[in-house]
């Protein structure tokens, strides 16, 4: 339980939320929020007796009648619940006309769930909310103490509700988590995910005494979402830190080459980036010609198969190319990541700036499609290995205009905050701060690149120190 205790180990503000500021609710959204929303029209309550029929309703853009969730009317703050639906959820896929499983996974489950799970939503479309008008932002806070006061309760009163079979205790504590991350993205997010961690082993402890004696049954969606969740994030933010992952390599199946819309990859891309990021930190620790050849042996088969992924999806949407498109590009940015992180490419090699361009120049047509949500990674890796005395990325074969590397980066992450559920201002922080020690230490970047595995190399040298903490998904 030492978990719970560090996770709410924070002062709370007792303020009872119960009255959000004055708003007209048929503009609010729309003229407040970072995007325009179509009217509000009344609609009729409707009931459904299967999940499916309520995926149905979500994906067809429809706003769903709120009388689906009865705990509302108790909790309040309505407008919130529907900022989530309508304004958070379509910024975690790559279009606005996605599936999002923030949706079609969690809203079916928030119908039987309890009060808790919504006050969590709610805090985070008021978290998200205070981005673009800061009122909402003691709202926030507000519900948040009042989530993080209901989960201590029940921890205190029923700790076998930890290890219960009803995932809701993983749902409540990935709100926390992406409530953290959309708030300052500061090493509070980290502790939700050790509770995570801790969590998801003592329920799979608790499943497996379970089937010792019964048929093993299949995982549900919702945890078996909310663990994709904590895994991934753990992943990617872990690559900019080089910490030790939490979560392990159970989760990304080398041969699994299906792109989760999600992710926007495939689990054999993860595995492959988790391999090389395990490889990194413990490269080093090689001092023995034996172990060298060791690593040269993993690097180049890491590095074959990223060379030969190939990864793919099972639909029919029009939209497929889409998630192709940034599929490859988080493949191409993994390539990036290979070569700094196990073979100490630098920026100003020709090979890293050819990946740098091209990543860049895809994440420009990306963000004219509107697809923000799947680039931070690819936008971070480039935005970190840029040559800064290479000024001219490219020019305009019309007007000859040149495009300036980090003038290009500061817009695009300017866009990206629009339409994500990231920390661009923190990824943008830390790509800042990286710029500033690579300007500071311009001559290091003319001395040839040092060849022992053993010694510093570019992305410990300048990303590693400034990237704790940060997430990338």
């Amino acid at each position: 339980m030492s978990f719970v205790r560090r996770l709410y180990d924070e002062e709370q503000n007792h303020t009872e939320p119960h009255l959000l500021p004055a708003f007209n609710a048929k503009t609010a959204i729309g003229e407040q929020g970072p995007c325009e929303l179509e009217p509000s029209s009344s609609m009729s309550p409707f009931s459904f007796t299967q999940t499916m029929e309520m995926n149905n309703v979500l994906m067809q853009n429809i706003r769903p009648s709120l009388s689906l969730f009865p705990s509302l009317d108790e909790l309040g703050n309505r407008v919130l619940f529907d900022y989530y639906i309508n304004q958070v959820c379509p910024r975690t896929v790559h279009t606005p006309q996605s599936q999002s499983p923030f949706a079609s996974v969690i809203l079916p489950y928030c119908i039987s769930a309890s009060p808790t799970v919504l006050r969590a939503i709610q805090a985070l479309a008021a978290c998200h909310w205070s981005q673009y008008d800061s009122q909402y932002g003691n709202i926030s806070l507000q519900l948040k103490s009042q989530v993080l006061n209901d989960f201590r309760k029940r921890i205190n009163i029923d700790p076998c509700s930890l290890v219960a079979e009803d995932p809701e205790v993983l749902v409540i504590v990935m709100f926390l988590c992406l409530f953290e991350i959309v708030d300052d993205c500061d090493k509070q997010w980290i502790v939700h995910l050790q509770g995570a961690k801790d969590i998801i082993r003592l329920r799979r402890r608790q499943q497996r005494l379970l089937t010792e004696t019964s048929e093993s049954m299949p995982q549900d969606p919702v945890s078996s979402f909310t663990e994709l969740f904590f895994a991934f994030q753990d992943v990617m933010g872990r690559t900019a830190c080089a910490k030790a992952d939490l979560f392990g390599s159970s989760y990304w199946h080398e041969d699994d080459t299906t792109i989760n819309l999600w992710m926007g990859c495939s689990p054999a891309l993860v595995s492959i980036i988790f391999s090389v990021m395990d490889l990194s930190r413990s490269r080093r620790l090689m001092v023995s010609d034996e172990d060298q050849v060791t690593f040269n042996i993993r690097a180049a088969t890491l590095s074959n198969r990223l060379q030969t992924l190939r990864q793919e999806i099972h639909t029919d949407e029009k939209e497929d190319q889409t998630i192709h498109r940034i599929a490859e590009l988080k493949r191409l940015t993994a390539v990036v990541y290979l070569n700094c992180a196990l073979y100490g490419g630098q920026p100003a090699e020709d090979v890293i700036k050819t990946y740098v361009r091209r990543i860049l120049k895809e994440v420009v047509e990306l963000l004219a499609l509107e697809s923000a949500c799947h680039v931070i990674w690819p936008l971070f890796v480039a935005a970190v290995e840029l040559d800064p005395l290479d000024t001219e990325l490219w020019a305009d074969p019309e007007t000859g205009s040149v495009t300036d590397g980090r003038r290009l980066v500061l817009e695009l992450l300017t866009r990206m905050a629009k339409n994500s559920v990231s920390s661009v201002s923190r990824t943008r922080a830390v790509i800042e701060q990286v710029w500033k020690s690579r300007d500071f230490n311009l001559s290091q970047s003319s001395k040839p690149k040092q060849s022992s595995i053993t010694v510093l190399n570019d992305w410990e040298r300048y990303v590693v120190p400034v990237s704790d903490a940060l997430s990338l998904v």
